[in-house]
């Protein structure tokens, strides 16, 4: 049985949340906290193997939570749940401890992948999050090696890797086909 924790100040997205979740055989929403300072308490009373946290939270905001989560529970994996999606945000949320990050409108369709790779201790990116991230790497490393276009200072291989990225494929597909070569 995965256990799943849902915190998010929102009624109906608690509620939406967990009826896609339940629709899984073997997954219960074991808690549900309107607060980040009540998803603590929860995390550590019913010991959830995923905790699914909106940033935006009244008394303790999701970021903290995640990290207190995580000191308290570390087997807990976090999935930050927000509406927001800067680069900023996501390496903060990283830096909290999270391993996976959802934009809401992805929700109905990526939710359920979420939640199963973060049980199976792996991160999650939203596809479109990751084509964001992407971009902001490609961006700044051109700028860092003075080059006009985003793709001028990629090799081969690279280019190769971006390409497999944008058609679709997991990092971990690449990675085994690549040590296959």
């Amino acid at each position: 049985m995965m256990r799943i924790l849902i915190a998010d100040d929102h009624d109906v997205v608690r509620h939406g949340l967990r009826n896609l979740l339940e629709r899984e055989p073997g997954w219960e929403v074991c808690g549900e906290a309107r607060d980040g300072r009540s998803a603590v308490e929860m995390a550590e009373a019913l010991a959830p193997d995923v905790a699914v946290l909106d940033v935006a939270m009244p008394e303790l905001n999701g970021l903290e939570a995640t990290r207190m989560i995580r000191a308290a529970c570390p087997a807990t994996e976090v999935l930050v749940f927000t509406m927001h999606e800067s680069e900023e945000l996501v390496a903060e949320v990283f830096a909290a401890g999270a391993r996976g990050y959802l934009v809401k409108s992805d929700a109905p369709r990526h939710v359920v992948a979420a939640v199963e790779a973060l049980a199976a201790h792996q991160p999650f990116f939203s596809m479109r999050l990751t084509a964001r991230l992407l971009e902001a790497f490609l961006r700044e490393r051109a700028a860092s090696a003075g080059e006009d276009t985003a793709h001028g200072g990629l090799t081969a291989r690279e280019r190769e890797v971006v390409q497999l990225l944008a058609e679709g494929r997991r990092s971990k597909e690449i990675a085994r086909d690549w040590l296959q070569l």
